[in-house]
């Protein structure tokens, strides 16, 4: 299995190396940073390749990771030397300058590191622990200096919702540490702010204390509230939004455990209208939201049964159930990768498997504060169905 191979990967005693050909032959990927240039001013080291290997020497000899064990040790390193791997397709080199960019690579390193640890087998929890890692490795660099206006306190809460803050210190700062340029100090001062601050707040090794998850809710949505008093809940319909690739269960689900609810659901709305998968989405989606916006003007409860795929497109949703006051439960449903593709072969869709493939490049597992509740149903390679812990 190729997640024993990825295991194995990582230094399991103090004061062990890594083997960067191994990783390489496990995450061919990784062969390309080694051809992939970076901004002279940022990464005065040379191309990714040196970059990621410097930020791996400094992961090793920090103590964080030194006191770790088992797969928390585990997710640093993937993390490290996983967290450029975006890099080479993102780069931009400006035609008259000549300066060179790699916008959007941690996001999107998160969204394709997702498929191949995946594809390769490792478990949900340390998965998406890696992956959100990746996703935000670079904001305790900027907490103090956000472009979107946002307080490093709001940073830092909103943050501890979903990872460890310690855990994403340590990359952060082995990442800056593997590096050449001229504001390293200031940008390790910053990290080390950042830290103090996280300490200081409560939120250092774990989430951030709110009164009630409908405050947590609002104020990670940027509701002037404060965190420590209830905020009062406008009563609304209760709302099950489920949330997965095609044909991750959702159907499943909703025949066990919504029977007598009413359902919202893009693929019912398709086969009312006759449509094929890709064909016309706007018209099934404007007859979905109706059909929702009418319960939810009568406060009913009901299910809403899409991918919600991406966190561009659950937030349309969830915007629409905030707006009518609703209470809502997401939950995110998952199989195996060889279980997926076999049942999309298999079923009565129109979606083809290639489309299936694409649509990994948009898949962005829900964060805990993005509903009332968040639940993450995983099913392992026997068929068994759990709730994982996140």
């Amino acid at each position: 299995m190729i997640y024993e191979l990825i295991r194995a990967l990582c230094p399991a005693e103090a004061g062990a190396g890594y083997d960067w050909s191994a990783c390489c032959e496990v995450f061919p990927r990784l062969r390309a940073l080694e051809t992939t240039p970076q901004s002279p001013r940022y990464h005065a080291e040379g191309n990714v390749g040196i970059h990621t290997r410097l930020v791996l020497d400094a992961l090793l000899g920090c103590d964080h990771f030194q006191a770790t064990r088992g797969a928390r040790r585990e997710t640093l390193f993937l993390a490290a030397l996983l967290h450029d791997l975006c890099k080479p397709e993102t780069t931009t080199i400006d035609p008259v300058t000549g300066e060179i960019g790699q916008p959007g690579h941690s996001r999107r390193g998160a969204v394709d590191v997702r498929a191949l640890l995946w594809r390769a087998g490792v478990p949900f929890e340390l998965r998406e622990a890696v992956c959100r890692i990746i996703a935000v490795h670079q904001v305790p660099f900027f907490a103090f200096d956000s472009r979107r206006g946002e307080s490093p306190e709001f940073i830092a809460r909103r943050l501890s919702w979903s990872l460890d803050l310690s855990d994403l210190v340590c990359v952060a700062r082995a990442d800056m540490r593997g590096r050449i340029c001229v504001d390293q100090q200031a940008r390790l001062d910053d990290i080390a702010l950042f830290e103090q601050l996280a300490r200081e707040d409560g939120c250092w090794g774990t989430p951030r204390e709110a009164a009630s998850a409908h405050t947590r809710l609002m104020y990670a949505r940027g509701a002037a509230v404060h965190l420590d008093t209830p905020l009062f809940q406008v009563q609304g319909s209760q709302v099950t939004v489920l949330c997965g690739l095609p044909a991750s269960g959702k159907d499943s689900w909703v025949a066990r455990h919504a029977r007598g609810l009413e359902v919202v659901s893009f693929d019912d709305a398709k086969a009312e209208l006759g449509l094929k998968h890709g064909e016309n989405d706007g018209l099934a989606a404007h007859r979905a939201v109706d059909k929702a916006k009418a319960l939810l003007r009568r406060q009913e409860p009901f299910v809403w049964n899409a991918t919600h795929l991406s966190e561009q497109m659950r937030n349309k949703t969830l915007d629409l159930l905030y707006a009518y006051n609703a209470d809502v439960k997401l939950v995110y449903l998952e199989v195996p990768a060889d279980t997926l593709f076999r049942r999309n072969a298999h079923r009565d869709s129109t979606l083809k498997q290639r489309d299936l493939e694409r649509m990994l490049h948009r898949w962005e597992v829900p964060l805990p504060w993005e509903a009332h509740e968040v639940s993450y149903q995983v099913e392992s390679d026997e068929g068994r169905v759990s709730p994982a812990k996140q």
